[in-house]
């Protein structure tokens, strides 16, 4: 028996427990739990394609294993996040019981993009789209900055139902839009062929020395935005 080509699943399957253990945590109102518990999922999910390629196992079943964890770990999660920010909102769109249940678009999303993402030969190097890990730590920071931000402002913006509506259809779109986003992945030390990657890496850390956890979403979206700035470059 082979133990080396178990490795890569096994840990996969971890990074499904993180989601699950996530889940009840979102249940509990327990966002911080919840945040880590997904953190430790995407970190055991960056490292099952990592031993993957070291023991030269990938497989078709891997993939698959790798999608299915995703989905609870980066899709679930952040939709019943969204579901319990709705919830705990105030009623601007109304008070039916179902309004809540718009917060799964971004399961839907994410199912969607996971699914593309297997079939779609384009992203071996670099990603189309916003990866469901990226996207679920942006839904997962934001309860956190409700609670641990000073600013009514801010408390008053992520508690209106219309804007949540808003970062949930913007999420869903931007999970499968058909926007190249360059890797985060150093292959070569050159500083010149890894400026974007050094640049945004050193900002995120300044941010989050400053900002705490009110940097994280402000990272993705920085990440989105020089992306697309980078891709306007490249086309001149």
């Amino acid at each position: 028996m082979n133990i080396k080509k178990h490795i890569p699943n096994l840990i996969t399957l971890i990074n499904l427990f993180c989601g699950c253990v996530a889940i009840v945590y979102v249940s509990q109102n327990n966002y911080l739990m919840a945040f880590y518990m997904v953190c430790l999922g995407i970190f055991f999910d960056f490292f099952d394609g990592f031993f993957a390629r070291l023991f030269k196992v990938s497989s078709p079943l891997g993939l698959q294993l790798d999608s299915l964890a995703d989905m609870v770990t980066s899709g679930v999660t952040p939709g019943y996040v969204m579901y319990s920010m709705f919830t705990n909102s105030a009623h601007e769109l109304g008070t039916h019981p179902a309004i809540p249940f718009l917060g799964f678009i971004i399961t839907l999303g994410s199912c969607y993009r996971l699914a593309n993402f297997n079939i779609d030969t384009r992203q071996t190097d670099s990603f189309i789209g916003l990866p469901t890990p990226a996207n679920a730590l942006f839904i997962l920071s934001l309860p956190l900055v409700i609670s641990f931000s000073d600013s009514l402002m801010v408390l008053e913006i992520l508690t209106n139902q219309w804007v949540l509506l808003v970062i949930t259809l913007c999420s869903a779109y931007i999970l499968n839009a058909e926007i190249p986003l360059f890797a985060l992945k150093i292959k070569k030390f050159s500083l010149k062929e890894n400026a974007l990657q050094i640049v945004f890496l050193i900002i995120s850390v300044l941010m989050i020395v400053f900002l705490q956890y009110i940097a994280i979403p402000l990272i993705i979206a920085f990440y989105v935005l020089l992306s697309i700035i980078n891709n306007l470059f490249l086309k001149k």
